[in-house]
């Protein structure tokens, strides 16, 4: 019995479905790079061996009969089945692509794919089939990963709704909920659907979609979003939207767009291989018409086989993405390090951005005749006892200053009538009622004592009462990060950002509040996700755009920037349509990232460049006819070891790589 038939009929199918998925992400390219693996492992055992040697002869398909080229050894066989079976898809690719009127430094790989086989060097052409199928993997995979982003999207939703039937709870799919159905939603579940709570208390973490960075308490009558996350308590939801009208659906469906409008960008070796590869091909071209002889035209090629571009190029980026990995960084597009330098515009999401996602207390307001020690820890006595989403934010505060919280004889919670408790404080007169409420339930309740309130501010605030009195208020916000304001300054004069925008889904109070803490100027507030995705996509017909967001709602736009960076890997959606993740939340790494990019650049153009300015000097040197082909071949590996050695300079110890004062 094979093992695959002793799992478990659940776990076998699923194991077969991820198969099958990895299977349909196979590209010829993927095969071609792993049969010249392949290849080149059997020439390498063959040369150890005294048959390698020996000659061989493959009938028809010898090279050598056709071309008249050096005579075929045992060694060479599999290098030649290798250049006729992954050689020619490509050179017909690269011919068609050049009929198309696209062309680059992959266009001369193709052209010294058919010298080396005509100058008998099988194995330079197999390695050059390995890097051009190579590149254009890794391209593919960049490409698709569009539908990863999809994919992730759908799989964070369920697929099943709980249905009350029979006093018991039932499954059905998620495509037989009806609108105006009543679904349950379990503690920690995922809403499927947009809808309203008819039944239970507690709050949802809506912050991936919204921006907002609060839990949001939940009674019977509040809105509920699919997508948000469900907190300790069972909630009762009669569904309003399922399907292609959920908010869920739409920023499915808005990503999906803006994947499909996204214009592809010229890597850096098609750029300057557009210029290399023309004036390569000329002065070959020149060397045969001059000197008559097609070995000029062959001996050209071989030194002009671009691999500084080809090898020197991928060497730095797997040096950059490497050093990137030691800051906490990952790189998931390996492309966008060609793009970092080059963004001109900077767009930040709010929340866990340039905050840090989680509410704090700000300010403690004391109404006349009471301290703010005292209102904090009445409040912090009854929060003990509360699971609304800002009870954790003023134990968090009592403990920071040092108060301790009351003891508490009573507390309830009734709908509708916030929290109350009997309370009694140490040094205090015996025990009081305590209430804290929101000032739209103070003022329906007690008009008299809303009129003393503070006026309204940025962010969320708790109105604290003693025996119905007005004791204090506690505000709340979600604060900056302490380096925000540095960071986002020297973005201009030290990183050539000509705009900085802040985009949020939050309020405007809070969001303009938050810009001017940090020093920006332009602010979008109140920006669903297919504002966003509309922001920048007309900022990127601009110019250059970096976006650093981390919630799902951020998706969209995430992946039409220039460059998309997710702070956090909290969300595989959003990790999965960003290009870089920033694993440790800090506007430090972000920095860090834009150096990386910068150093990534330099020293990918000095390796390109610099092999490319050698190779040309060698390239004369062969059209004068005192470089034959096979010394050309040689030179070109010189050359092609200096340029790796080049490129490994990325990854070297690179010191500090911020360049802000915190």
């Amino acid at each position: 019995m094979s093992s695959a038939s002793t799992l478990p009929v659940g776990r076998q199918s699923a194991f077969t479905r991820r198969i099958a998925r990895l299977w349909t992400k196979v590209t010829s390219n993927d095969l071609i790079a792993v049969a010249a693996v392949i290849t080149l492992v059997a020439w390498g055992a063959l040369v150890m061996t005294d048959v390698g040697a020996s000659p061989a002869s493959l009938g028809s398909l010898d090279p050598s009969v056709r071309l008249g080229g050096p005579p075929l050894t045992v060694a060479d066989a599999p290098l030649v089945v290798m250049l006729l079976v992954g050689g020619i898809p490509l050179v017909s690719g690269l011919l068609r692509d050049l009929l198309s009127g696209r062309f680059g430094s992959d266009l001369l790989a193709g052209i010294s794919i058919v010298t080396s086989v005509l100058l008998g060097e099988y194995l330079a052409g197999v390695l050059v089939v390995l890097m051009l199928s190579g590149g254009e993997a890794l391209e593919a995979r960049a490409v698709s990963r569009a539908g990863d982003v999809l994919e992730a999207l759908a799989n964070r939703m369920p697929t099943v709704a709980h249905r009350r039937g029979d006093g018991r709870l039932v499954d059905v799919p998620l495509a037989e909920v009806c609108v105006g159905e009543v679904i349950t939603i379990l503690p920690h579940e995922i809403c499927p659907v947009d809808g309203t709570v008819v039944a239970g208390h507690g709050s949802m973490d809506e912050s991936y979609l919204t921006g907002e960075p609060y839990h949001m308490s939940k009674a019977p009558g509040s809105a509920v979003l699919s997508g948000a996350i469900n907190g300790q308590a069972v909630l009762e939801v009669r569904c309003d939207r399922v399907g292609a009208d959920s908010r869920y659906a739409k920023i499915m469906q808005v990503l999906s767009e803006s994947q499909q409008t996204k214009p592809r960008l010229r890597r850096l070796a098609d750029i300057l291989g557009g210029l290399y590869t023309p004036l390569a091909v000329a002065i070959a071209a020149a060397a045969w018409w001059a000197s008559g002889s097609p070995t000029r035209f062959l001996a050209v090629l071989v030194v002009a086989t671009p691999c500084p571009l080809l090898i020197g190029i991928p060497v730095a980026i797997i040096g950059a993405v490497s050093l990137a990995a030691k800051r906490g960084i990952v790189i998931r597009d390996p492309a966008i390090l060609e793009r970092l330098d080059s963004c001109r515009i900077a767009i930040f999401d709010k929340t866990g951005t340039l905050t840090y996602g989680a509410p704090q207390v700000t300010e403690v307001l004391p109404a006349a005749g009471h301290d703010a020690d005292e209102v904090l820890a009445a409040a912090a006595g009854l929060e003990a006892y509360s699971k609304h989403p800002l009870a954790g934010a003023v134990l968090e505060a009592a403990k920071v200053q040092g108060v301790a919280g009351c003891a508490v004889e009573e507390v309830a919670e009734k709908p509708g009538a916030g929290l109350t408790g009997q309370v009694a404080c140490a040094g205090g007169s015996g025990t009081r009622q305590v209430r804290i409420t929101s000032r739209k339930k103070l003022t329906e309740a007690s008009p008299q004592e809303a009129a003393s309130l503070p006026p309204t501010v940025g962010g969320l605030e708790c109105v604290v009462l003693f025996d119905d009195r007005l004791a204090g208020v506690l505000r709340f916000r979600d604060t900056p990060r302490p380096d925000g304001k540095l960071f986002v300054q020297h973005l201009g004069p030290d990183h050539q950002l000509e705009r900085v925008m802040l985009v949020s889904g939050d309020r405007e109070s809070e969001v303009r509040w938050l810009a001017e803490s940090v020093g920006i100027e332009e602010v979008h507030a109140n920006i669903q996700p297919e504002g966003k995705l509309r922001l920048v996509e007309e900022a990127t017909a601009s110019a250059p755009t970096l976006f650093v967001g981390d919630g799902i709602n951020d998706a969209p736009a995430l992946a039409a920037a220039t460059v998309g960076v997710a702070m956090g890997a909290a969300s595989d959606v959003t990790s999965e349509a960003s290009g870089a993740v920033i694993m440790d939340t800090t506007l430090e790494r972000v920095d860090e990232l834009l150096h990386i990019g910068r150093r990534f650049r330099s020293i990918a153009l000095q390796t390109a460049v610099g092999g490319m300015a050698v190779s040309l000097i060698g390239m004369a040197i062969a059209a004068a006819g005192y470089l034959p082909p096979t010394a050309g071949a040689l030179v070109q590996e010189a050359i092609d070891l200096v340029a790796v050695a080049n490129a490994l300079r990325v990854s070297w110890r690179a010191g500090q790589l911020t360049d802000y004062a915190k």
